[in-house]
C-alpha cells in the first residue's frame, strides 16, 4: 500500500497531543525551575543588584507558561494518564487537496513507543508499531512497514507533545525560550520554543486566555535532499474527558499545506491496554 493515497495518508498524524500523556506534575516544576536556573548565566550589573538578568527573566517567562499549560491539560489527570483509545476519522491531503472521503480509525497508544491503529469498518488494514519498528497486517499477512513510512512516524513521534515534555525537558543542555505573542490558528497566543543540546527544537503556541497548546511547530532537513521541511499541527475542538483536556480536531500541515485532519469520536484514558495489542509476528518468508 503505497503513499500518498488510502490508509497510509490517513495515519500521518502520528503521535499526537491530544493524547495528553506526561511525567508527575511535580518534577516537571523541579525540572523546570531547575532548566530556568541553569539557563541564567548573564549576572546583573554591579549597580542593580536586585534586578534580574533579560535571559533568565526569559526563561521565567517560559517556564511559567508551560507550567500553565500543564495545568490546563488537567493537571495531574493529564500528567497521570498512561495510555489511550480513540475512535474517529481520518482524512488525507496532497498538497492541500482532499485525497477522498476519508476512512474510520480505532488507535491505541501506550507511552512511549507502543501504537495500534485499524483502518476501514472492518479493520482489516492495522499498523503496529513498537519502539524503532513498524508492522502493517493485512488479509496478506503480517511483514514490515516501508522504512521510509516508519522514518516519518519516528519523526513525528520525537517531536510530539507528549515526548517533549516527558523526554526532552529531561535530558540535560535543553534550552527554554520565550518568544512573545503572536496569533497562531486564529487565536491570541504565547510563544515558546524548546531546543534540545543537538539543536532540534520545537515551538508550541498557547492560548493566551485558555492557556491549552493550540499550535505546534518544528523543521528537519531532509536527509535525501538536503532541503528543511515544516511540519505544524494545530489543535481545537477542546473537550474534558476523564479530567483531561482533549482536542477532538487535529490539523497537520507540511510545509504549509495541509496533509491530515482527524477527527475524534470517542477516547477513553487508562484502560490498561495488554502487550498483546501491540503484537505483530512476521513469518520467515517474509522477513
Amino acid at each position: 500500500m503505497s503513499a500518498p493515497h488510502g490508509p497510509r495518508r490517513q495515519l500521518q498524524w502520528g503521535v499526537s497531543a491530544s493524547n495528553h500523556l506526561g511525567m508527575k506534575f511535580l518534577l516537571s516544576v523541579i525540572l523546570l525551575s531547575t532548566l530556568a536556573l541553569g539557563q541564567a548565566s548573564v549576572s546583573a550589573p554591579a549597580n542593580s543588584a536586585q534586578s534580574i538578568p533579560v535571559d533568565q527573566e526569559n526563561v521565567r517567562k517560559a517556564k511559567t507558561l508551560l507550567d500553565q499549560m500543564v495545568q490546563a491539560l488537567g493537571g495531574n489527570d493529564y500528567l497521570n494518564v498512561e495510555d489511550v483509545s480513540q475512535e474517529g476519522r481520518s482524512y488525507g491531503f496532497h498538497l492541500g487537496e482532499s485525497d477522498g472521503v476519508g476512512v474510520v480509525f480505532w488507535r491505541y497508544y501506550r507511552f512511549p513507543d507502543r501504537e495500534r491503529v485499524e483502518f476501514t469498518k472492518k479493520r482489516d488494514i492495522v499498523y503496529v508499531y513498537r519502539g524503532d519498528k513498524g508492522f502493517e497486517i493485512t488479509f496478506k499477512g503480517t511483514r514490515y512497514d516501508e522504512p521510509k513510512a516508519v522514518s516519518d512516524y519516528l519523526r513525528r513521534r520525537q517531536y510530539s507533545l507528549d515526548w517533549v515534555i516527558r523526554k526532552w525537558l529531561s535530558q540535560p543542555g535543553i534550552a527554554l525560550f520565550y518568544e512573545g505573542h503572536t496569533v497562531a490558528a486564529q487565536k491570541d497566543a504565547e510563544q515558546v520554543t524548546i531546543m534540545d543540546a543537538n539543536n532540534q527544537s520545537v515551538t508550541l503556541f498557547i492560548d493566551s486566555s485558555t492557556h491549552l497548546p493550540v499550535k505546534k511547530s518544528y523543521s528537519w532537513r531532509d536527509p535525501t535532499d538536503k532541503q528543511r521541511n515544516t511540519e505544524d499541527e494545530v489543535y481545537d475542538n477542546y473537550r474534558p474527558v476523564q479530567g483531561v483536556m482533549t482536542a477532538f480536531g487535529t490539523t497537520r500541515f507540511y510545509n504549509g499545506d495541509m496533509s491530515n485532519q482527524r477527527f475524534l469520536n470517542s477516547v477513553t484514558y487508562n484502560k490498561g491496554l495488554s502487550d498483546s495489542l501491540f503484537s505483530a509476528e512476521i513469518s520467515a518468508s517474509k522477513k
